[in-house]
């Protein structure tokens, strides 16, 4: 074999430590060469084996009568009715939105798309989660405007809508964005296309862009800490295309049309070693590869380089023998590269050769089957006290402005502004409309709903209630609409895996999330794990990112949050004024401390449910879940949605301040518009939800229930200062 011998020492600069060397040369019985040992560095890596998170992935329920795929295959699959499923996933593009953010946003749009083509269904929708530093941190402007213009710039000249997401602050993140793209597809529930390698003899088709040298170990990056030598890993940051993305797109739906494809996998992560090594494990079989047939960009490039090479826009197929002629029809049509790179064979082991010579020779078997899986030590997060009482140190109306226009909560209309949610012409419910984004499914009346969720300062004060409440956010926002919540993708974004404290909050997430999931019959079918978001041994708060989907059987039964004149105001759920981890405690009285707000799970599915059914029955003209900023944030939200006034009259229960009543962020809870709130009232009581009502709509102003009244002129303008003015200053 050519290139030099691997050596501990090199191994290490790749990623894997002394033991897991150890177990290289064990598999191998020998030193390895650059290139397996590259293969072994990537596939073993953070980010593709998951050593030190499946065993606790397992928790988290993944069935359902109407799931067709869990985790495992490229992204979750769902039936939705007609015949049709819902082809969905989250990943994270962390690392390479530090770097570079323009092309680790964009490309992390391209590679989530790829995820779900690549299992026969065309893209309808893209959504993201988005969490950057402080906005006094001199590098958040910089990376909050390369993000954003890199997820519009791609998702928009790819055709694809990007349709909802969120974006939050916090100095934690200051080091460490995080960047987690989702995207939806719909395909035949009867033609889903898998990734197992089938048929000794069977061509290895490489398709797409031409090889080139970014990305390389662009997985073993994304499973390290990030010291003061970041700025040296752009050579680590692919560059995406998204015209070349488009093409690939048609030209693999078109060929997914006939009878061509054996299997098929998309070369995201480890490029195309990652795909080759998937593809033939999952199957059971060998594959041989000819580097010389690969398609390249530059000279001279190595095995190694193009094994692990993530140029993007590529995908690798197992074709049938008597279709390869027809398939490179169809790739040359669309002017892509199509090159038969190799075959399967009954070897079980990969084999890459380069120039005539053997670079790799590797069982596939114990490539996976030893691949490290850790228990990692994990410590509990510290309880945090009972907060007591707080004082209001500037009133109702002062409180309320501050927090319409903080960070967290202001118009987010200057980043969803730079993407196109309407392409495609299906979209019901655009971004600022609904709690969840809406999309009618073309030709039919059938529509679905998603929306991605998380508060991170839940999960770093409690990892279970955290985790919990991520998923029931989720739930209550896809509920908020009139859609049936059917399943969730996540993201789970944490720090270094190795610090007990950190496995810990990894381990009391999971547990939240699986209650949540198993409480709401919402089970998880795809995610991706980020771990090692730490920059100088600062990690970031825990953020388990949760992506969810709901289905609608009638678009037009959708509602959004915008409010008219003359409505009823009343909140479902109860409300106990909590300021735990609130905002209106972090904004107003400076401080983050407390339990967040208990998340009682059992009145979480009962509320909702009894809110959704109230929605389909044509009852309620606009909904709003609460959350950040608690009640009188909800309620300002959809004013200025509908642009009108709102009366408040309701009173907080005795031994409940004013203050937190209106700002505390109890969970579990809606705001409801209806035309008469007597007949809602009336049922509420009979069914045991409590229900009060809180106001009426009408005028151009928000009136308090002390009399104070704030226009709605100024509520927009409080609202929609920060982003424009921070981007310019």
């Amino acid at each position: 074999m050519s290139g030099r011998p691997a050596t501990e020492s090199l191994a290490r600069d790749f990623g894997l430590t002394a033991e897991e060397y150890g177990r290289v040369l064990a598999i191998m019985g020998r030193a390895p060469s650059l290139t397996e040992l590259g293969i072994f560095s990537v596939m073993w890596s953070e980010h593709c084996s998951y050593k030190s998170s499946k065993i606790w992935l397992r928790e988290l329920p993944t069935t359902a009568p109407w799931v067709i795929h869990g985790p495992g295959e490229n992204a979750g699959v769902v039936a939705i009715g007609d015949g049709l499923a819902a082809i969905f996933k989250m990943e994270s593009h962390n690392h390479p939105s530090f770097i570079e953010p323009y092309q680790g946003a964009a490309t992390g749009v391209g590679g989530i798309l790829r995820d779900v083509f690549t299992m026969g269904a065309r893209p309808i929708a893209s959504l993201n989660a988005l969490r950057f530093g402080s906005p006094d941190h001199p590098g958040t402007r910089r990376i909050v405007d390369g993000v954003v213009r890199g997820i519009g710039g791609y998702g928009n000249c790819v055709g694809v809508p990007t349709v909802g997401g969120e974006v939050n602050f916090h100095p934690a993140y200051n080091g460490n964005p995080l960047v987690n793209a989702m995207t939806v597809g719909i395909a035949p529930a009867d033609r889903i296309f898998l990734s197992a390698a089938a048929g000794v003899g069977n061509p290895v088709v490489y398709v797409g862009s031409k090889t080139g040298r970014d990305g390389i170990h662009g997985a073993t990056m994304a499973s390290a800490e990030f010291g003061q030598d970041a700025e040296e890993k752009r050579p680590t940051v692919q560059v995406g295309d998204p015209f070349t993305e488009k093409l690939l797109i048609e030209a693999c739906l078109e060929l997914m049309a006939t009878d061509a494809i054996v299997a098929i996998q998309d070369m995201g992560a480890a490029g195309l070693t990652s795909s080759s090594v998937e593809m033939a494990g999952r199957g059971g079989v060998g594959i041989a590869l000819d580097l010389d047939a690969v398609p390249q960009r530059e000279s001279g490039l190595s095995a190694y380089e193009m094994m692990l090479s993530e140029s993007q826009e590529r995908m690798l197929m197992v074709l049938r023998p008597d279709r390869e002629a027809a398939a490179r029809a169809i790739f040359e049509k669309w002017e892509l590269d199509f090159a038969v790179i190799g075959r399967l064979t009954g070897t079980g082991r990969i084999v890459v050769t380069h120039r005539g010579r053997v670079e790799a020779d590797i069982p596939l078997a114990p490539l996976a089957e030893q691949a490290p899986l850790y228990h990692r030590p994990t410590a509990p997060t510290p309880s945090r006290a009972a907060l007591g009482a707080v004082a209001d140190p500037v009133g109702i109306a002062a409180a309320l402005l501050a927090l319409i226009g903080c960070p967290d909560l202001c118009s987010r209309a200057w980043v969803w502004n730079q993407y196109d949610a309407t392409l495609g012409g299906q979209t019901v419910k655009r971004p600022g409309a609904a709690d969840a984004a809406v999309l009618r499914l073309e030709g039919l009346r059938r529509a679905l709903a998603f929306t991605t969720d998380c508060t991170p300062r839940y999960c770093a004060a409690d990892p279970e209630a955290g985790g919990a409440q991520a998923v029931a956010e989720a739930w209550r926002n896809l509920t908020a609409t009139g859609a049936r919540p059917l399943a969730i993708t996540d993201n789970m974004n944490f720090g270094n895996p190795e610090k007990p404290e950190i496995m810990g909050q990894f381990a009391g997430a999971i547990r939240g999330m699986a209650a949540a999931c198993r409480a709401l019959d919402f089970p998880v079918v795809s995610g991706n794990v980020s771990l090692y978001n730490e920059t100088e041994g600062r990690g970031i708060l825990p953020s388990p990112v949760i992506g969810g989907l709901g289905v609608l059987e009638d678009a037009a039964q959708a509602v959004g949050l915008a409010l008219v004149p003359g409505l009823e105001l009343v909140v479902v759920g109860a409300t106990q004024g909590w300021l735990g981890q609130s905002l209106w405690l972090r904004e107003i009285a400076g401080r983050e401390d407390g339990p967040p707000p208990p998340v009682d799970l059992a009145a979480e599915r009962r509320v909702g449910d009894w809110v959704r059914t109230r929605i389909l029955a044509g009852e309620i003209r606009a909904c709003h879940d609460v959350s950040d900023g608690g009640l009188l944030i909800a309620v300002a939200e959809m004013a200025l949605a509908g642009a009108v006034g709102v009366r408040l009259a309701a009173s907080p229960p005795v031994g409940t301040a004013a203050h937190a009543f209106w700002f505390g962020e109890d969970q579990g809870r809606y705001v409801l518009a209806v035309a008469d709130a007597t007949g809602l009232l009336a049922a509420a009581a009979a069914d045991g939800i409590a229900v009060l009502r809180i106001g009426s709509s009408g005028g151009d102003g928000l009136t308090l229930p002390d009399g104070v009244t704030i226009s709605v002129a100024a509520l927009r303008a409080a609202h929609e200062r920060f982003f424009p003015s921070w981007m310019d200053g």
